[in-house]
């Protein structure tokens, strides 16, 4: 895909806020694969309310237990996303719209970015030199 000048302006995509309808048919499917309902015991929640409430909460780094309520409850919402994070639907929903967007063209592989956080360890963390073996004590003053 040939690169735009400089001077050539892009239009910024829309802010992603809830799942459209034709993205929501792929995730159902992937739902479905990795985590089918199970067929009996307690109904649980819709999954397409519980999954807006989890980019909810992605896009705007809110709490938890701040989402609207329209998203379904706080527990409900983290406990789902603990689950679904074990399972590994976020990776296949990503694998997913990744592979979409290459084949409309619009992944650029020449380019990539990546973000991270660093913060301090509170209560100071475990240093390098305070890991050891299990099974190996440490001696006097700290030598081993």
């Amino acid at each position: 895909m040939p690169r735009k000048r400089k001077d050539e302006k892009e239009k910024p995509l829309p802010t992603l806020w809830e799942i459209p309808d034709d993205l929501w048919l792929e995730v159902e499917r992937i739902l479905g694969e990795v985590d089918p309902p199970k067929p009996t015991g307690r109904k649980r929640a819709q999954p397409r309310p519980i999954l807006n409430g989890i980019l909810f909460h992605l896009r705007s780094g809110c709490q938890w237990n701040q989402i609207p309520r329209q998203f379904g409850d706080d527990s409900t919402l983290h406990r789902t996303f603990q689950k679904w994070t074990r399972l590994g639907v976020f990776q296949k929903l990503w694998a997913a719209l990744i592979k979409g967007c290459e084949e409309l063209g619009g992944v650029d592989w020449e380019w990539q970015a990546a973000d991270g956080v660093l913060g301090k360890a509170r209560q100071g963390g475990i240093s390098p030199a305070r890991i050891r073996p299990i099974g190996v004590s440490r001696g006097p003053n700290g030598a081993c």
